[in-house]
C-alpha cells in the first residue's frame, strides 16, 4: 500500500468567513489554523481536516454544478446517531447562506439515513448516519 488515507481536503470557497463559520459554529468543528497572507483556514472534526481557501473574487467565479464540473461532487461526513442527524438538520436548515438539498431521509432503503445541503459557498455537504 502506498497511501494511508486523506491527510486533508482542500476546498476553494466563495466566502472564507461564512464557510469557516458554517463548519465551526454550525457543525461544531475546531478552527486549527488561519493564514491571512494567503487567505485560508484549517478546520477539523477530530477525525478529518479541511483546508478552506478563499476564491479570488476579483475575477469571475462560477458556481459549482455537480453534473458538469470535473472534481468534487460532494463531501460526506458521518454522524454517530439518528438523533444527531435530525438535530443537525434543525440547526443548519436556517443557517445563513445554507440551502438544504434534501432533509434527513433513508439511504438506499435504510436503515441508514442521510441529508444533503449546500454550505454558504455552494459546496455540497452530505451528513450520513450509518445505522451500524
Amino acid at each position: 500500500m502506498t497511501t494511508q488515507g486523506i491527510n486533508h481536503l482542500g476546498l476553494t470557497v466563495l466566502d472564507l468567513s461564512s464557510t469557516t463559520d458554517f463548519f465551526t459554529k454550525g457543525l461544531g468543528w475546531s478552527l486549527l489554523a488561519k493564514d491571512e497572507s494567503y487567505p485560508r483556514t484549517t478546520v477539523s472534526d477530530g477525525a478529518c481536516r479541511l483546508t478552506l481557501w478563499q476564491a479570488d473574487t476579483s475575477k469571475p467565479v462560477t458556481a459549482f454544478d455537480r453534473k458538469s464540473n470535473i472534481g468534487l461532487h460532494h463531501v460526506a461526513f458521518e454522524i454517530s446517531t439518528k438523533e444527531m442527524l435530525f438535530a443537525l438538520a434543525d440547526k443548519i436548515r436556517s443557517w445563513p447562506g445554507v440551502r438544504m438539498e434534501f432533509e434527513p431521509e433513508l439511504l438506499s432503503g435504510g436503515p441508514r439515513m442521510h441529508m444533503m445541503c449546500l454550505e454558504p459557498g455552494g459546496i455540497r455537504v452530505e451528513i450520513i448516519w450509518p445505522a451500524s
